[in-house]
């Protein structure tokens, strides 16, 4: 058999070892051949064959030339200039012993112990804590005494209720001489917490002070002083009629205005109907209506206890000044006015087309001075009678 196929008969006919390493090459081709998706249109068409009834013998013979038409692709792709695949590492093996388990240990002692969930309790069930009061702390330092205070207008007379103002000093001077307040209250009847030692009470009601040296205790201490004050309260007249409280003012002096030598009032600007507190004794007044010549002095006495009303009566007059070129006639404005005594003393001085002026009763002249020109005349004053004084420009 100088030719022969590839199929099984061929085979069967070369020797044992021949056909060994043709089965053996045929078995490769056939493993590489199954790794590989190739088009397989000419095996195709020999399955198809075989299903249209060719027997078993012939459908194997084909089989194996369709693997022999392959083989040569397989070949080439097996072993082309591509470097084959590397593995990867290998695996290593696994620990002698018993397999190691990573699933966490099961039962109920193994879970592990988590808080409680949190639950919110109902608002009425929640009671607040009782609070308890805190402990007053007990207060360190030395005893307080206490001062007791009153004041009276004299030994018999009722105890003073208001305008009293009550000052406590240190009883030493510092190093500047003064003595350092303590305490000021203004209450009529206090009673002042004081450390226990030495103070100087210092009590003032209107014009009228006391000072009393005291010494305090860790106890109570009652002190009354006598304050021998009156009040004072004046008032001005015209005849019947009272002056206004703006038009009039009082100054009030100690001692009497027959005294002699030169005093600085007392108090001064005392308007009408205030009322004024001094010290037992006697006093002068000025009155002052207007601010010409209507001025009063007037003695008083003033008794602890008791309020002394004064009623200062004046002499005097509102007279009102115009020059006019006739009777009855236009006041010419920007009109410089002097008025006189009969000695020549002049009394007021003012400018205006209408200037008034208070005048003690009496004789005096008017001087009128307009564009350069001077105009005069004389006049009389009654007690209570107000009225014009016309200068006629002629």
């Amino acid at each position: 058999m100088t030719q022969c196929g590839d199929g099984p008969r061929c085979m069967r006919d070369r020797p044992f070892g021949a056909r060994t390493a043709e089965i053996a090459r045929h078995r490769l081709e056939f493993a590489a051949f199954s790794v590989k998706t190739i088009g397989m249109i000419g095996c195709g068409t020999a399955e198809a064959d075989s299903k249209r009834g060719a027997g078993l013998r012939k459908g194997v013979a084909l089989a194996l030339l369709c693997a022999l038409a392959s083989a040569s692709p397989a070949r080439a792709q097996l072993f082309s200039d591509r470097p084959p695949p590397i593995p990867p590492a290998a695996v290593p093996e696994a620990p002698s012993g018993g397999a190691i388990s990573l699933a966490p240990p099961s039962g109920p002692a193994a879970a592990p112990s988590l808080p409680p969930p949190l639950v919110q309790p109902p608002v009425a069930a929640v009671t607040p804590p009782a609070i308890s009061p805190l402990p007053t702390p007990a207060v360190s330092g030395p005893p307080q005494g206490v001062l007791a205070l009153s004041a009276r207008y004299g030994k018999d007379l009722p105890v003073i209720n208001s305008g009293l103002v009550w000052r406590i000093y240190s009883d030493r001077p510092d190093e500047t001489g003064a003595f350092k307040l303590i305490r000021e209250d203004r209450n009529a009847t206090p009673n002042l917490v004081l450390t226990p030692g030495s103070y100087v009470v210092h009590v003032s009601h209107g014009l009228v002070s006391a000072v009393r040296p005291v010494t305090i205790k860790a106890d109570t201490d009652r002190e009354t002083f006598v304050l021998p004050a009156g009040g004072l309260r004046i008032e001005g007249r015209v005849g019947s009629s009272k002056i206004p409280p703006n038009q009039i003012s009082f100054s009030v002096f100690k001692g009497s205005q027959f005294e002699g030598g030169e005093r600085a009032p007392l108090v001064q600007s005392v308007v009408a109907g205030d009322v004024v507190l001094l010290p037992e004794g006697t006093y002068y007044i000025i009155s002052n209506y207007g601010d010409a010549n209507s001025s009063v002095r007037s003695d008083i006495r003033v008794q602890a206890g008791k309020l002394t009303d004064v009623t200062v009566t004046h002499r005097a007059a509102v007279i009102t000044l115009k020059l006019v070129g006739e009777q009855g006639g236009e006041a010419l404005a920007n009109t410089a006015w002097s008025v006189l005594t009969p000695g020549g003393d002049t009394v007021k001085e003012s400018i205006g087309a209408f200037p008034r002026v208070v005048l003690s009763e009496g004789e005096y002249r008017a001087i009128a001075k307009n564009e350069g020109k001077m105009f005069e005349r004389t006049f009389n004053v009654v007690n209570g009678v107000d009225g014009e004084v016309e200068v006629i420009a002629r």
